[in-house]
């Protein structure tokens, strides 16, 4: 079921809310839990109902496991390890027959010539993120860092619907003892407001923004993936709308995950902050699906060693990780490539660290406004490029494209723009700019829509930034604070920008609401459920 579904929004949600709370209302709060459990494998039944036993398959034996480990600290190391390691593999392997076995296959037999087959597999809904959030488990559960004695509470902290599907990848210590406080199972209007302004703006996200820009995105893509030739405007027009797409699409999914679960009283994760507003790709990486670079850090990096044994093994162990990330998104060599990309990136930048703690006495300066537009904009040249590789099918649809945006394919614009601007033409004729039929409209409405949205990633605070003041999500912090925006700009100060109850916001938040409801009849799936 989709978050952006009518089926969702007039029924499941305020269904499982109602019955939720009139369960707690009656002091049954065991029975509230079990309520909001069945809801939420209901919720991702609706999908593909045989999948549910796997996920129900799944949860049972890391339960059993993860009981195991945190129950037997006095064992001896080596069979701890030894049922660690078999639980970790058991969900790996889950991943990677559903997820890798037909990329496996089809590049063993393009390697060595065979001619092995599989039926097709259909990729079960969120499978990399429950499974991801049940590995954390196991591994925490090793450590001692967690406990788990209630199979109901195991089966909601997997299931609970509004992570369940692209996360935020969670703890176990994070959400459960918000359900063990008796006043999560009392209704709070303060709650339903809250999470209904963020739901609402994330809807408005996904349906009106992300939904709308795709257009001028797909197209673009698939076109390239068959070979075709784009000039250097109708390539970066692609890239362009495909990195605003994913940003609201995942934003939004992202919001209405948050306002889903405040609802309900329960405060995920953050799990998006403007990430486009960075300055560096290290924060990018602090900004951009949070949880999953907390899990490949904690669980990937630093068991690699981390930076634990120079500088060389560092770089090598960044990399790994990030091939890992750019693997666990899909199941190509596109992904690999962007990962790959990703894992340069970090290492440049933090040679580029080194560098000036050397050159500065041991210590990293402060960036001046213009050092910080700088490191902004090579930043997003940097994440577009990587998002070619990432929406790419093909590698020569990636490559027809980043030749398109490197100009090598030279430039055009429609005939009717020359016409319009004729003083301006002449002046693009002699610079080599040709002028070609037809696309004028398409190539007006795609851009105003790149700008308008620029304006929207570059500028404006995100939905957490306006509801800062009522805690909307468990916030983290990545070796300090979050830093400082490529732009300090006024908007994210003016206390006019700072939602609160009243009727001027609940009439903004309406016209949002009503925005994304009206687009609902050309529904499409999140991006983020592919991976």
């Amino acid at each position: 079921m989709l978050f952006n579904s009518y089926e969702f929004i007039f029924a499941f949600l305020p269904l499982t809310l109602l019955g939720f709370f009139l369960l707690g209302r009656w002091g049954k709060q065991r029975a509230a839990i079990a309520w909001l459990v069945l809801a939420s494998l209901f919720f991702y039944g609706w999908w593909n109902p045989p999948y549910l036993i796997l996920l129900i398959l799944s949860i049972v034996l890391n339960f059993l496991l993860g009981g195991w480990l945190a129950r037997s600290v006095a064992r001896p190391v080596g069979s701890r390890r030894l049922v660690l390691g078999l639980g970790v593999a058991a969900n790996l392997a889950s991943i990677g027959y559903f997820k890798y076995a037909n990329f496996f296959i089809d590049n063993l037999n393009a390697v060595g010539g065979t001619d092995y087959h599989l039926e097709t597999i259909i990729l079960p809904l969120a499978i990399s993120f429950f499974t991801f959030q049940q590995i954390t488990f196991l591994i925490d559960s090793y450590r001692g860092q967690t406990t788990e004695n209630s199979f109901l509470n195991y089966c909601l902290f997997v299931s609970f619907f509004p992570q369940l599907i692209a996360g935020p990848i969670v703890h176990h210590s994070e959400m459960l003892p918000q359900f063990a406080q008796a006043k999560i199972f009392r209704f709070r209007p303060g709650n339903i407001t809250v999470g209904l302004t963020i739901f609402a703006l994330g809807l408005f996200k996904k349906a009106v923004l992300a939904d709308g820009i795709a257009v001028y995105a797909n197209p673009v893509f698939d076109a390239a993936d068959t070979g075709q030739v784009f000039t250097f405007l109708e390539a970066w027009t692609g890239a362009l709308a495909y990195t605003f797409q994913l940003y609201f699409d995942f934003s939004g999914y992202s919001d209405m995950a948050l306002g889903a679960a405040r609802m309900f009283g329960i405060r995920l994760p953050m799990n998006f902050n403007s990430p486009y507003k960075a300055t560096s790709i290290i924060e990018f990486w602090r900004r951009w699906h949070i949880t999953l670079s907390r899990f490949l850090r904690d669980y990937v990096y630093i068991e690699l060693g981390g930076n634990r044994k120079g500088p060389v093994r560092r770089h090598i162990n960044l990399l790994a990780t990030m091939l890992i990330g750019g693997l666990w998104h899909g199941a190509g060599w596109t992904f690999v490539a962007w990962g790959a990309l990703h894992g340069f990136y970090l290492i440049v930048n933090h040679a580029w660290h080194w560098l000036r703690r050397r050159l500065n006495g041991g210590t990293v300066p402060d960036s001046t406004f213009a050092g910080r537009l700088v490191g902004w904009l090579v930043t997003m040249i940097a994440v577009i490029v990587g998002w070619v590789f990432f929406r790419a099918t093909t590698f020569d649809g990636a490559i027809n494209i980043l030749t398109g945006m490197a100009g090598m394919n030279g430039v055009a614009l429609p005939a009717a723009i020359g016409v319009h601007f004729a003083g301006l033409a002449d002046i693009l004729r002699d610079l080599g700019v040709i002028f070609t039929p037809g696309g004028g409209e398409r190539f007006v409405t795609g851009w105003s829509w790149v700008i308008a949205l620029s304006v929207i990633a570059f500028l404006f605070p995100n939905s957490l930034d306006l509801t800062r003041r009522y805690r909307p999500a468990l916030y983290y912090r990545f070796d300090g604070a979050t830093p400082k925006s490529w732009l300090a700009t006024p908007l994210h100060t003016l206390a006019a920008l700072r939602w609160r109850p009243g009727v001027a916001w609940a009439m903004l938040i309406a016209v949002f609401a009503t925005g994304g409801i009206l687009a609902l009849p050309q529904v499409s799936d999140f991006l983020y459920f592919q991976f």
